[in-house]
């Protein structure tokens, strides 16, 4: 286990492209230094599928930790993509450590900047974190086209831990994704049926995959996990902002410092009917 200093000296461009073929087209994946590496951009048939605007919507990862039994949403809270004072502007607080990008694969190590600068509140609850650049890492490994579907990405995420710090609970949004307005179907893989549902826009979370589609089905998103551990599955539509999300959370309690906590993803894109095969496939 990899333990890091506070601050590192270097850091290294975010900007990266990988590619995979499917049977018409190809999936593109774009990384910025605007988003710390983190996704900003991914397209199939040429269809935009994330919606990054700020540093928060992003195909991208997040933490939150309390100190006592009640978590606050966003009080310490490091993010891959950066903070919220990084708004739509050209740099981020996090900082990319390491990116290797080739073909069809691409890893990334980043520190994540805290979503809430020192003294700022989210809604009623202010920033717990003295510092803007956090002591939390995120290392992930994205493969498009993984287990011979070409549809499918494998998503890995590990969040290393803070040798010095101690938290009551962990919620790790391991893999969330922030998709255009259009994506205003919403969709529950039924685990025992292995079909599509209706899913009512929440917001909130339950226990199946959550599929994001196009109304026309012709382009649709799902997110699938295979972890045993305890998870969720959320989504939300933030209508004044013209954005839907989905995310897969894991929750700790007492998480150990110093630790890296590893969680497996697949994510499917396609059309729906394309997007609902691949969860059945993971299923079975």
């Amino acid at each position: 286990m990899v333990v890091f200093p506070l601050i590192l000296a270097f850091s290294v461009s975010g900007d990266a492209v990988i590619r995979g073929k499917t049977e018409d087209s190809e999936i593109v994946i774009t990384t910025t230094s605007r988003c710390a590496g983190a996704i900003h951009s991914l397209r199939w048939r040429g269809k935009e599928f994330i919606n990054s605007v700020d540093h928060g919507r992003q195909l991208q990862s997040a933490s939150n930790f309390q100190l006592t039994e009640k978590i606050s949403d966003e009080t310490y809270n490091p993010t891959e993509a950066g903070s919220r004072d990084d708004h739509v502007g050209l740099r981020s607080s996090s900082v990319v450590h390491k990116l290797f990008a080739q073909g069809n694969v691409l890893q990334t190590t980043s520190q994540m900047a805290f979503w809430l600068a020192p003294g700022q509140l989210s809604g009623q609850n202010r920033a717990q974190n003295k510092t803007v650049l956090s002591n939390h890492f995120l290392t992930k490994k994205v493969v498009i086209g993984v287990r011979g579907r070409p549809q499918l990405i494998g998503y890995d995420v590990t969040f290393t831990l803070p040798k010095d710090e101690s938290h009551y609970s962990a919620v790790f949004e391991s893999l969330t994704g922030y998709m255009p307005p259009e994506f205003s179907d919403f969709w529950r893989f039924d685990s025992d049926t292995r079909t599509l549902q209706p899913l009512s826009e929440g917001p909130g979370e339950q226990r199946d995959p959550v599929v994001l589609s196009t109304p026309d089905g012709k382009f649709a998103m799902g997110i699938y996990s295979p972890e045993s551990l305890k998870k969720g599955y959320g989504r939300w539509r933030f209508r004044e902002h013209q954005v839907v999300k989905w995310n897969c959370v894991f929750r700790v309690k007492n998480p150990i410092p110093g630790t890296s906590y590893t969680y497996r993803h697949f994510v499917a894109v396609g059309t729906r009917e394309q997007v609902c095969e691949e969860l059945r496939l993971l299923a079975d």
